[in-house]
Parts: C-alpha cells; sequence; structure tokens
C-alpha cells in the first residue's frame, strides 16, 4: 500500500519511543521507505541502531553528522517525504515547532518539508493540560499541522489522565490517511451499512444470519482513505472501523431503517452491503407462522425492503449500491434487483463459490448497473472495495 513512499519519523525524548520501533516495522512491511530522525534526549530511551536495523537507512540525531553520503541532509529528507510524523512529540518539539526554533536536526529538517506533518503528543497530563501547550496545538493546527489527540489511561509517571501517546495501529492509520490513496473522494458524504441484523424473537433468542461485516467494513475504509466522509451503520460484528469513520451501531432491521433513512438526504452515496434479517418476529395475534424443526411456532413478518425505499425516494445525483449474494441464477436474480430496487449498482457474488460470502478474507464480485456487466477478479475485500469504488465514481 506504501509502495514508493517515503516517511520520516521523528522521535523526541519520551518513554513512549520504544513504541515507534514497531510502528517503523509496520511501515517497512508495508513497502516503505522509512527514516528517523531522533532527538538527543530520544537515545535515553530507544537506540539508533534498533532503528536502523529495522529501516535499513541511517538513523540521524547529530545535524553535523558526516558520516553518510554528502548532501543537505535536513533538506534532502525534507523533500523526500511523502509524510513526515513525529511520535512522540514532546512539549519540548510542539514549542519549537510552533515557534520556528529549529536548534537541532529534527526541527530544522520538519520546518524545511512541504509534506504532511502529523504530530502525536505523548506527556505528562499536567503538561498536556497547561494553557501554554494548548495555545501551542493552536498555532500548530493553524500551520496545517495534524495533531492525533492523547489517548487517557495511566501514564508511566504513573499519573492517570490524558497524555498518553495512542497505539501504533492509530499511529500507521493516521500516516495511511494522508498518503496510502489519492483523494479523489474528497467532499463525498458516504453512508455504508455492514454485518447482520437480530431479530428478537423473545428476551433470550434472535434470528440473525451469518454476515461478518467484512465487506461493509472494507469499503468503509477505502473510501475514508480515498477522502470521503464516511458514516458505517454496522450491526454486531466484532471489527473495530479505520480511524476517522463515524460509527452507528444497529441491531435490529428496523433500526438499520431508521438510520439509514434519516441519513437519505445528507449522503451522495449509499451502499448497502449488509445482510438484513428478512424475517421479524410479530405478535402471537398475527396470522404468518412457521413452524421450526423442534416444532415451535415462530410468528413471523417480512422487514422494511431499506434498499427498495432508498431508490424509491433517491434524490437528484445520488448514488444507490446493493448487494446480491445469490445461491443460485446469480445473474438474473441479481438484475432483477437492480431494477425492482431501481438501484444504480448490484454488487453480486454467490456463496457457493470458492473464496466467497461470509467471513472470508477474500471476493469474487459481478457488478451490474444498467450499462453493463463487470466481473471482478477473485481477490482481498479491500481491493475489491477499491475496484467497486472505482465503479461508483463513473456513475
Amino acid at each position: 500500500m506504501l509502495t514508493g513512499k517515503t516517511i520520516v519519523l521523528g522521535v523526541t525524548g519520551s518513554i513512549a519511543a520504544y513504541k515507534i520501533a514497531n510502528l517503523a516495522s509496520m511501515l517497512v512491511k508495508l513497502h516503505a521507505d522509512v527514516h528517523v530522525i531522533m532527538t538527543q534526549n530520544a537515545c535515553n530511551f530507544i537506540t539508533t541502531t534498533t532503528f536502523e536495523t529495522l529501516t535499513s537507512n541511517k538513523c540521524i540525531v547529530d545535524t553535523f553528522d558526516r558520516n553518510f553520503d554528502f548532501s543537505v541532509k535536513h533538506v534532502s529528507l525534507a523533500q523526500k517525504a511523502d509524510a513526515f510524523l513525529i511520535a512522540p512529540a514532546s512539549a519540548n518539539i510542539i514549542g519549537k515547532m510552533a515557534n520556528g526554533i529549529c536548534d537541532d536536526m529534527l526541527s530544522t529538517t520538519i520546518l524545511a518539508t512541504k509534506a504532511p506533518k502529523i504530530v502525536a503528543p505523548a506527556m505528562n497530563t499536567g503538561m498536556w493540560e497547561n494553557e501554554i501547550l494548548q495555545d501551542n496545538i493552536v498555532k500548530l493546527k493553524k500551520y496545517g499541522f495534524h495533531i492525533i489527540t492523547p489517548d487517557s489511561g495511566r501514564l508511566a509517571c504513573g499519573d492517570i489522565g490524558s497524555g498518553k501517546m495512542p497505539s501504533e495501529e492509530v499511529l500507521l492509520n493516521n500516516l495511511l490517511l494522508h498518503i496510502a490513496m489519492p483523494h479523489d473522494m474528497e467532499g463525498k458524504r458516504i453512508l455504508v451499512t455492514a454485518g447482520p441484523t437480530q431479530e428478537s424473537i423473545d428476551p433470550v433468542r434472535f434470528i440473525t444470519n451469518h454476515s461478518s461485516g467484512k465487506m461493509g467494513y472494507a469499503i468503509a475504509k477505502m473510501a475514508r482513505l480515498r477522502g470521503a466522509q464516511v458514516t458505517l451503520v454496522s450491526g454486531p460484528v466484532n471489527i473495530k472501523p479505520f480511524e476517522g469513520i463515524e460509527k452507528i451501531d444497529i441491531k435490529s432491521a428496523e433500526d438499520m431503517y431508521r438510520e439509514v433513512t434519516s441519513r437519505q438526504n445528507d449522503s451522495d452515496i449509499i451502499i448497502m452491503c449488509s445482510a438484513v434479517a428478512d424475517y421479524t418476529p410479530l405478535s402471537y395475534s398475527e396470522q404468518k407462522v412457521k413452524k421450526s424443526d423442534n416444532g415451535m411456532t415462530i410468528p413471523l413478518g417480512r422487514t422494511k425492503d431499506i434498499l427498495k425505499y432508498l431508490g424509491e425516494n433517491k434524490k437528484d445525483g445520488q448514488v444507490i449500491v446493493g448487494f446480491s449474494m445469490e445461491t443460485e441464477n446469480m445473474l438474473e436474480n441479481s438484475q432483477k434487483k437492480l431494477e425492482k430496487k431501481n438501484a444504480d449498482l448490484i454488487c453480486a457474488n454467490s456463496i457457493s463459490s470458492n473464496g466467497t460470502g461470509f467471513a472470508v478474507d477474500t471476493n469474487k464480485v459481478t457488478l451490474i448497473t444498467k450499462q453493463g456487466i463487470d466481473e471482478l477478479p477473485l481477490c482481498s475485500k479491500e481491493e475489491t472495495a477499491n475496484l467497486i469504488l472505482n465503479k461508483i465514481c463513473t456513475l
């Protein structure tokens, strides 16, 4: 995902510096070219050898170090960088950046770069909440720096409060948001549904399906990476949404209907990737009943057809996308669904195919529009999501 990208990591004097070794490793595994600049104080917490071993690049501390090929290093790295992350960022480096002070290699290099600048503060709660520090944070935001808000919890000093540096995964996701993909969906508001719904039979049992939510979460992630503002309406799944996605938890089909329809007019694109239970229990006075295998009678009625409602109430310029998971006659049934629901795109696949269906990490989808049919290759769900978004951008 980061092939050909150069990332500069700035590490300052904080116990949280040890986390950046893992971050550097994660970035290298994504094929990024990673360079590390450390302050002198950072060397008290982690060694330059650690970063040089992980990145295969010299870790720079001394502005006047001559032990590398000649170039004005703070300029050459600043120009080469696709993104610049300072983590952990001490109160000292924050003050320097906010006021244009350049007295070491790190402060000099970040002032010279035009790459996206991301700062992850890490410090004692009292320092983080200090008015001077907060004024400097405001200044950095004004100058275009992206600030990752510290976590709250137990700090290394033993205090409980804010100022804790977020996990390596959060740092990585913030980098990916800036450089992983072109922001060709910037300004688009996308609503994605994912996961199953649950319909209670009684206080103990419910009807549901096997949806894992993986495809919907992959679409939401890739749309966010492409710059979109993403809202994810999710049934009960065990997946954490990507950084910056607004997540709304629901359980029943009625919950999903309410949340989706209330946001329809605020959405440019709606992608219904959830597997909504077709039936919901009714009161025992209802006429429709179905006998289960053990002879138990379960009153049932159909849930609201959310996709059909969206198609019937589509606003000008809005794109409505549905999914069709079939066991037979996939193309025929999906084409009928496209017409019946007044959707712009149906993403169809068969649960009987190898590598597709619920809970797996790959998918093989056929894209059906009124203009034609495009069969996508078997690939990861994130790759599939990207191909689906490419198609949406043409509609």
